[in-house]
Order: structure tokens, then sequence, then C-alpha cells
């Protein structure tokens, strides 16, 4: 595959990763349908999109996704779709993408990885980004809207590790998102009486879901083997800021110098962990 393509593939998976922060705010703020309703959408027209790319694609490839990714998967798209009922989509990604990296640099270092002493800097920065964007006062994004964000990135960080090693990243994506649907509709149904729809909100979730989601995934698993390691790392630094930029943008949102501040020592501190080589 040729650089000029690969960096376009790069871009467009990128977009549709800060795409979905800014479906999921627009629809839940800008639109009727309720938090479980969104989720239930998502996901189904996800597996809907994804599991016609793998019959497209072909089968005999290894990998069919597992229970436990799956319920990994539900908890962070419900986590998510409930964060962002009063979360701006900036404060919304700079969480979920602080939370998802800790959580995997986490797991490595209680699988026996150390870190230098910049790394070890870089995660307390970016910690210390996280407490100082969450602390209360003028400005501060909402506790348990927050608190919400936290356990969905906590939930994809674990997804992600367990990914690795899976097989065929395309195929085990689509096997856990059809197993994922069950879980999104029993959510639905026990909040039935809380259930509503229109055609914009639908419309959202419906796009976050095939296009965001399912297109976007299937665009950066076919970038992904022609980017080294720490290059693949390093350009998903860019999602929440492009959330960020698409939420002044787009959603009229205000771009605090509080949200700049944790902007730049999450995503920095992140930085000096991931583009380093660990020992």
């Amino acid at each position: 595959m040729s650089h000029a393509r690969v960096v376009v593939l790069t871009v467009l998976a990128l977009a549709a990763f800060a795409g979905n922060s800014l479906l999921c705010r627009a629809a839940l703020s800008r639109s009727y349908i309720d938090a479980a309703s969104f989720t239930s959408l998502r996901l189904l027209s996800g597996a809907l999109v994804l599991w016609i790319l793998v019959r497209l694609r072909g089968g005999g490839r290894s990998g069919q996704g597992s229970f436990l990714s799956a319920l990994a998967l539900f908890a962070y798209a419900a986590g998510f779709s409930f964060a962002y009922l009063h979360l701006p989509a900036a404060a919304g990604a700079l969480i979920l993408f602080g939370a998802v990296q800790t959580t995997m640099i986490a797991v490595g270092i209680w699988s026996g990885e150390r870190l230098r002493p910049a790394q070890l800097a870089g995660l307390l920065l970016a910690g210390g980004g996280l407490v100082g964007l969450l602390l209360p006062g003028w400005s501060a994004p909402p506790l348990p809207s927050a608190s919400l964000m936290l356990g969905a990135g906590v939930a994809w960080g674990i997804y992600s590790v367990r990914g690795k090693g899976a097989g065929d990243a395309l195929q085990v994506t689509a096997g856990n998102f059809v197993r994922a649907v069950p879980m999104a509709l029993v959510l639905s149904l026990l909040l039935l009486r809380d259930a509503s729809f229109d055609p914009a909100g639908s419309g959202y979730a419906v796009l976050s879901g095939a296009l965001t989601s399912g297109v976007g995934y299937a665009i950066w698993y076919t970038a992904l083997p022609f980017l080294k390691s720490t290059s693949a790392a390093a350009v998903q630094l860019s999602v929440p800021v492009i959330a960020a930029l698409g939420g002044v943008a787009f959603l009229d949102e205000p771009l605090t110098l509080r949200l700049l501040a944790a902007s730049i020592a999450i995503v920095g501190g992140i930085a000096l962990v991931i583009l380093r080589p660990r020992t």
C-alpha cells in the first residue's frame, strides 16, 4: 500500500473515532433519543456493518470474539452514551482517552513492564491533568458523568488489551459487536419507560454505529499493519484534540482554560509514556 493511501486512511479513521463523541453528544443534547436506545442502535448498526464487511472480505480468518470482550464493549458503549447526557464532547473525549491509555499502561506495568523516569513523569503528568480537569470548580465537568466516562474508558482499555492476539481484528470486532447487541437490548428493555426516539437521534446513532464505529474500525485495521507501533500510538493522541475542535466548531462548545490545560497535560503526559521504548 502506498504511503499516501496509508496517510489518508489513518486520517479518516482518526476522524471517525473523534466523530463518535461528536455524534453521541449531538444526539443526546440536540434530539430526543435516550441514552439506552442510542447504545442499542449504535451497537446494532455497527454489528450489521461489520458483519457485512467480514462476509464481503471472505471467511477463513482466525478469531470470533468472546463473551467477556463483548461485555467490556457493552460497558464502554453504555457508559459512553450515559456520560454524554451531560458532558461536552471535548471533555468526554479527553477523559475517555486518558482512561483508556492509563488502563492499558497499568496492565502493562502489572504484567512486568518497567517505566523509565521520563515515562513515569509522563504518567504522573497525565494523572495530574485528569485530576485537575475533574476537581470541583468553575467549568468542571459534572462528576457523575465524568465518572461514567472514566468507567467507559477503563472498559475500552480492557477490551483493547483482550483484543491483542485474539485473531483477525476485523472479524473479532464483528463477533464482539454481535455478542454485545443482546446486552444493549436488555438494557433498553429495563429502561423502556424512559425510551424516546426521533428521526434525528436515531440517525445520529446509526451513523455512530455504522460509519464512525463499523467503517471507522475497518479503515483503521486496514491502515494499522502499515504503521509502526509507536506511530499508531502517537497518531491516536490527536483524537481528543479533533473531538475538542469539532465540539467548538459544530456544537458551539466553549474551549475553557481548564480544558486546554488538562488537554496539554494528559496528551503530553501519555505521549511521554507511549513514545519512549519500555524496558
